[in-house]
């Protein structure tokens, strides 16, 4: 849905758009260029390409970027249903099911379960065949840190 010109989103969609603020600001990101969408409570959507700089020696995709998106796309799954802290992600399971070449790739990310200090999420890669190439579960757990403190949240568009 399209807000009128001028029109700022409130509620839940203000805090999907300041939690996708808050990921286009991470430093991290200027090393992985990716999208965050936050597209409904409890899941997220993170659009990325691969190139061969992130190749390792063997002609495929290094774990990390397995790691870093499917991490991201789970922990922001789950921040999508905390308003007032920002989540830390406490312990991850990383399952590689193929190797991932270069192109266009989808890290989906879905909460689980918890809703009060724990919090549980999955993602998985979806490659440009359609294919999955990869699967994470993490556990999350609120922080002191508070979302309105974190510059890339506060800023508003």
């Amino acid at each position: 849905m399209t807000l009128p010109e001028g029109m700022a989103p409130s509620g839940e969609a203000a805090h999907f758009r300041a939690l996708e603020r808050l990921y286009a600001s991470a430093r991290i990101n200027q090393l992985f260029p990716s999208r965050l969408s936050v597209t409904a409570p409890g899941e997220a959507r993170i659009a990325f390409d691969v190139n061969e700089s992130y190749f390792h020696a063997g002609g495929a995709t290094h774990g990390t970027v397995y790691f870093k998106m499917l991490d991201d796309a789970a922990f922001y799954a789950a921040n999508s249903l905390v308003s007032d802290r920002f989540l830390l992600t406490t312990a991850f399971n990383l399952f590689f099911t193929r190797p991932l070449r270069a192109g266009p790739v989808v890290a989906e990310g879905r909460w689980l379960s918890g809703k009060r200090r724990v919090y549980v999420a999955e993602a998985r890669l979806i490659d440009s065949e359609g294919e999955e190439v990869g699967r994470g579960t993490g556990t999350f757990m609120r922080s002191t840190i508070a979302l309105a403190s974190l510059p890339g949240y506060a800023e508003a568009p």
